[in-house]
């Protein structure tokens, strides 16, 4: 007997990091059957701006079956993917000392704080980035996505 969910295990946030982790020519925002209209628009923007392709891809942080955190760059733009794999939350300060003082702006994905409860539960934010650290805070099955710019 197959057994049907209807409920998704991960959150917005760690949805939209496939799109920068795994290299793919067809991009997508996983959802559950019953909610296909529900996608929210910024979720949406974030996917039509993310590339298929990457001119470099470098490995931040992460560890076997837990979690993972890379930084591609497509042209002028960096692009931070994360993903926790685990049932507890994670908490990094992430070292970007390798992205130039010239990009000053972020838009990320992050979880809310809710976002363990109820996947739809996102913060999405457009900031001034002055900093070359980054904190990155993901709950169980959660995750983190960013564009960062000049």
């Amino acid at each position: 007997m197959a057994v049907r969910c209807t409920t998704r295990r991960t959150s917005d946030a760690f949805q939209l990091a496939t799109s920068i982790l795994y290299q793919n020519a067809v991009q997508n925002f996983a959802l559950s059957p019953t909610n296909l209209t529900d996608a929210p628009a910024e979720a949406i923007e974030f996917m039509k701006a993310v590339p298929t392709t990457w001119d470099e891809t470098l490995y931040i942080d992460g560890y076997p079956g837990r979690y993972v955190v890379l930084a591609r760059r497509h042209g002028d733009k960096w692009y931070i993917g994360a993903m926790n794999g685990t049932d507890a939350p994670v908490d990094l300060n992430l070292d970007l000392s390798f992205i130039g003082p010239e990009y000053k702006n972020i838009t990320y994905h992050a979880d809310g704080p809710n976002s363990d409860i109820q996947a739809k539960d996102a913060v999405v934010r457009n900031v001034k980035f002055d900093s070359r650290k980054l904190p990155v805070k993901m709950v169980r099955n959660g995750g983190y996505a960013a564009i960062i710019t000049k």
